[in-house]
């Protein structure tokens, strides 16, 4: 590994900040990313961004004073959805590295724009979801690799529940144009599958908004109604360029269910893979055969024991730094965008939607780890 370091800012010091800084800065038990360089904190409500800079003993800084500082390369962009590609495009046309949360943009078109902006400027764009390169993850891809299953036939994915009013202290968002839970979890999901395998080639799919309004339940906000604007119970299903075809259930309207959150199935054996949504858990395997039963596969890829969100702000900070290319990258986001934007033209529509954005699997992260540690 190299051991230059990136400048980075932060702009957006809502409550994902937190998890971003713990897992740079090593708080609790993780070591860090010592190639980030948190050079500042900025955020439209001065008051939020000295707080976490306060809390982290860093600097806050105006979002104008973040752009124009020479200090910093890379801006890890955490504002809400909607203001995702219009930040980014802000940080462009500064000359900066952009890393986004998830989702890239709230539709393809803007998406696209921003990829667009970078590729002109000879930027680079990284987004999150992360969560693929946690060490279950990348070890769920490694028998995948193996050819332990056969042949891929399919799967199923699940994030179902009764929505997040009940513990997010401003949750209007999810219900809002750029909310709801093909762009809210299906990125986490949709992310690893291209991880396991490969990209998506077509998208079909059903949805329902039952509920036009919705109260809050969680504080500060508890008797507040917030209004539905985006549907809340999507089903479909993912074909792959690999024939592979897997079901996919996301949904904000859901008391309660046993799926487990992923399985992949193979002519020759079958996968449990952990919850996306987290860098570790338990990857299981059952081969085909009288007798056979789920047998725990041993995690030994790093980044399983902890929240290491940023680890794909790490990984691209090091492809900056190394000249090679990082894993969390905008052409990835770009196709996540269009396959979750595919689900509402599939069900609008009443047809199957062909996915055009190509896109490579991510390397496995191993290729570019030396004595188990990206620091």
């Amino acid at each position: 590994m190299s051991g230059k370091r990136l400048g980075i800012g932060f702009i957006g010091a809502g409550n994902i900040s937190s998890a971003y800084l713990r897992a740079i800065t090593g708080h609790e038990t993780m070591a860090g990313f010592p190639v980030l360089d948190i050079r500042g904190l900025a955020d439209m409500r001065p008051e939020a961004s000295q707080a976490r800079a306060t809390e982290f003993g860093l600097s806050a800084m105006s979002i104008d004073e973040m752009l124009a500082s020479p200090d910093i390369q890379l801006i890890v962009n955490l504002t809400i959805p909607r203001a995702h590609v219009e930040v980014g495009l802000r940080c462009l046309a500064a000359g900066k590295h952009v890393y986004s949360e998830k989702p890239l943009g709230i539709n393809y078109t803007e998406g696209r724009q921003l990829l667009d902006a970078a590729n002109r400027a000879g930027l680079r764009i990284g987004s999150a979801p992360d969560t693929f390169l946690g060490g279950s993850h990348q070890q769920a891809r490694s028998v995948v690799d193996s050819g332990a299953l056969g042949q891929l036939v399919g799967g199923t994915a699940f994030f179902q529940c009764p929505g997040h009013e009940s513990w997010h202290p401003d949750p209007a968002f999810y219900y809002d144009i750029g909310g709801g839970p093909v762009l809210d979890m299906g990125p986490y999901y949709i992310t690893e599958l291209v991880n396991l395998l490969g990209p998506v080639a077509r998208v079909s799919a059903m949805s329902s908004r039952l509920r036009a309004q919705r109260p809050v339940t969680s504080e500060p906000r508890k008797g507040e109604i917030m209004d539905v604007r985006i549907d809340t119970h999507v089903t479909g299903a993912l074909g792959f360029a690999n024939g592979a075809i897997v079901q996919v259930g996301l949904s904000f309207d859901v008391a309660a269910h046993k799926h487990v959150p992923l399985e992949l199935y193979g002519t020759e054996a079958s996968l449990i893979v952990p919850d996306p949504n987290f860098f570790g858990g338990d990857v299981e395997l059952r081969k085909r055969g009288k007798g056979e039963d789920w047998t725990p596969v041993p995690v030994t890829q790093p980044y399983a024991d902890g929240n290491y969100r940023s680890l794909g702000v790490a990984d691209m900070a090091h492809g900056i730094l190394d000249s090679r290319p990082h894993r969390a990258n905008g052409d990835l986001a770009l196709h996540v965008l269009e396959v979750m934007e595919a689900f509402e033209t599939a069900s609008r529509d009443g047809r199957t939607i062909d996915i055009k954005t190509p896109v490579a699997r991510p390397e496995p992260l191993a290729s570019s780890l030396r004595n188990g540690v990206l620091g």
